[in-house]
């Protein structure tokens, strides 16, 4: 399965279905919607971000629940699927990606080593996340989850 999405191919299919795209990001710092908007037209397919680096945003602008923060921490399944899903909530767009991480280098734990990464999508009728472990250093990390996340807009688009 291809980890990487290239902006060519993200534009291609919210264009072919008529979908905009709305971030939310954390250990990304934006990157993705950087990313977005470094494509000249992604107006037509980009409708913005939320950069929610810290809980208190998550949780005031995309309406994570505290408890869930609490029960589960920022960097899990949980998070990132209640993140997509108020992205998507509270913009015109259709389809939504949330990233959660540890970039590093420190911050890791044991269960949650340097690298973990959850991403969610959110799209007609369903949200999912799935858990990545990236090595290298912070940018390496925050890349690799950027690219991943786009791949994860295509794979969505092309199943629906």
């Amino acid at each position: 399965m291809d980890r990487t999405g290239s902006i060519e191919q993200v534009a291609e299919v919210l264009l072919a279905r008529r979908w905009m795209l709305v971030t939310a990001e954390s250990c990304t710092g934006g990157l993705v919607a950087s990313r977005c908007t470094d494509m000249p037209g992604s107006s037509r397919w980009f409708f913005g971000g939320f950069v929610t680096y810290d809980n208190r945003a998550k949780m005031a602008w995309l309406h994570v629940r505290e408890e869930t923060l609490r029960q589960h921490g920022a960097v899990s399944a949980q998070t990132v699927r209640e993140m997509a899903a108020g992205a998507l909530a509270r913009s015109g767009a259709q389809v939504a990606l949330a990233i959660s991480g540890i970039a590093g280098p420190t911050g890791g734990t044991p269960k949650k080593p340097v690298g973990t990464v959850w991403i969610a999508w959110a799209g007609p009728n369903e949200v999912t996340a799935e858990r990545f472990h990236f090595a290298g250093d912070r940018a390496a990390v925050r890349q690799a989850a950027a690219e991943a996340a786009l791949a994860g807009v295509v794979r969505l688009a092309q199943t629906h």
